[in-house]
């Protein structure tokens, strides 16, 4: 019996003209473009930023504002995705093995993450030599009251006040979990609830073609962004921080070619450059960003071209955001350490483990924030060693570029996690994933959707949905 995405695509390849990749790919060379033209923005921003520091911080707004457009889309993609992945799934079962898989798979490699972490922070020491000034005392308890709260508050919080204030809160988790509702529902409906699945798949299609137009304003938001973390931060704090810096570049860049690299060349069969090349224009937004939440709708589309099946990628994707954070394990890890040596508090090994098992809880939902990861870690400090609390202002000033490579990893992370996860559960089509990867079949820029007649019927359950196959 083939896998349902295997009998999908095989569908959609064999009644595919060979001549229809030819408008994909005219679609896919525009679109060029614009990221060459967010490349120029970021290397004009950096120019702008060093040589009008003032200037360069005024125009923070911009880059704000592109990242509001982008997050503005999240909850409808969210929405569609799981509603239409999880209604067309006969058997809800199906669904509670995906989530409890991915939510295993995510503590394990939190664990890792914070593993490699203490290693490295306790080889390179990075805040010896480092001294606490009393004009950044205050920074850290000012943060520590930013952060989130505690756990009981933060299982509540995923419960929305209506049915529809998920959506105008842009909170994830609650998103996630009316979508899961919903697509439950239209599970138990039957072909009943067949013309609303209709409806939904519309409305996405509506949704990413909305996506793709604000992407066209990319280059001015990152344009922004950089000119004012330069202009705020200049070279100072970098020359006085470098250590911690590369030590945590070093360590993330270990983690996502040794650990997942490894991972998904033994359980995907597949080489982790070419999953990171296909995703090379959302490592950029990222980067122009310093928010993986910017490329979360892309993250979606792009693993649905790839091969992987929609309940396995609407599902893994919005849970992996708040759950599978290996970069802000690092980074929380290390900045631990960092401060207790600046601050000639060193921790012992017990101390360490017991702080950072806390700051992987509190951690929780602080994905795609710029700056959150600052927060949970002044909270940590502050519940588990309150005199550490002060250094954390030794850090702000170059958390803004250590925010990149979290939300770097992170996003590399959840893109494995929802390969594997496809993977284990039988969810992928293997030979798509190849032709994807070898360019054959380029993702269409201007839909972000696969658009086929066969794509539609699939989708619906009763008319040769994904378990229609597998019943057969």
């Amino acid at each position: 019996m083939m896998p349902m995405s295997s009998s999908r695509r095989a569908v959609v390849a064999a009644s595919t003209p060979a001549s229809a990749p030819a408008a994909p790919a005219a679609k896919r060379d525009r679109t060029h473009y614009l990221y060459l033209a967010v490349i120029i923005a970021v290397l004009l921003g950096i120019a702008v930023g060093f040589a009008a520091p003032d200037f360069a911080v005024q125009l923070k707004p911009i880059g704000t504002g592109f990242v509001s457009l982008i997050k503005m889309m999240i909850s409808p993609i969210i929405f569609c995705t799981i509603v239409l992945g999880v209604g067309s799934v006969r058997k809800a079962a199906q669904v509670g093995k995906v989530g409890g898989l991915a939510l295993g798979y995510f503590v394990v490699m939190s664990l890792v993450a914070l593993a490699i972490g203490l290693v490295v922070g306790n080889i390179i020491h990075p805040g010896s030599g480092m001294h606490l000034t009393e004009a950044v005392k205050g920074v850290g308890h000012t943060q520590a009251q930013a952060a989130a709260e505690g756990p009981v508050d933060f299982v509540l919080g995923i419960i929305p006040t209506t049915f529809v204030s998920a959506f105008t809160e842009g909170q994830v988790l609650q998103t996630l979990l009316v979508a899961l509702l919903v697509g439950f529902a239209l599970q138990a409906m039957g072909r009943t609830g067949e013309p609303v699945l209709r409806g939904v798949e519309h409305i996405q299609k509506l949704v990413f073609r909305v996506l793709g137009m604000v992407m066209w304003a990319a280059p001015v938001g990152a344009f922004g962004a950089m000119a004012a973390v330069i202009g705020e931060t200049g070279t100072d704090a970098l020359k006085a921080l470098g250590t911690i810096m590369l030590g945590f570049y070093v360590t993330c860049a270990l983690f996502i070619v040794i650990v997942l690299g490894t991972l998904t060349k033994l359980v995907a069969k597949v080489s982790l450059f070419r999953l990171l090349r296909y995703l090379g224009r959302e490592f950029l937004l990222i980067v122009s960003t310093s928010s993986s939440e910017s490329a979360l709708p892309r993250l979606i589309a792009k693993m649905e071209h790839l091969g992987v099946s929609r309940p396995v990628v609407g599902i893994t994707v919005p849970t992996g955001y708040s759950f599978n954070l290996d970069g802000t394990m690092i980074y929380l890890t290390m900045a631990s350490l960092f401060i207790a040596d600046a601050m000639d508090r060193p921790m012992s090994i017990g101390q360490q483990i017991g702080l950072l098992l806390f700051m992987m809880v509190a951690s929780k939902g602080a994905a795609g924030v710029s700056g959150s990861g600052i927060a949970v870690l002044a909270s940590g400090l502050q519940s588990h060693k309150p005199a550490l609390v002060d250094g954390v202002g030794l850090i702000i000033g170059i958390d803004r570029f250590m925010s990149e490579a979290r939300a770097v990893t992170n996003f590399a992370g959840n893109a494995v996690a929802t390969l594997l996860i496809g993977t284990w559960t039988g969810e992928v089509d293997k030979e798509r994933v190849d032709r994807v990867l070898a360019g054959e079949l380029p993702f269409d820029e201007r839909t972000l959707l696969d658009t086929t007649e066969e794509d539609h019927l699939h989708a619906v359950p009763g008319q040769g949905g994904e378990k229609e196959f597998a019943k057969a």
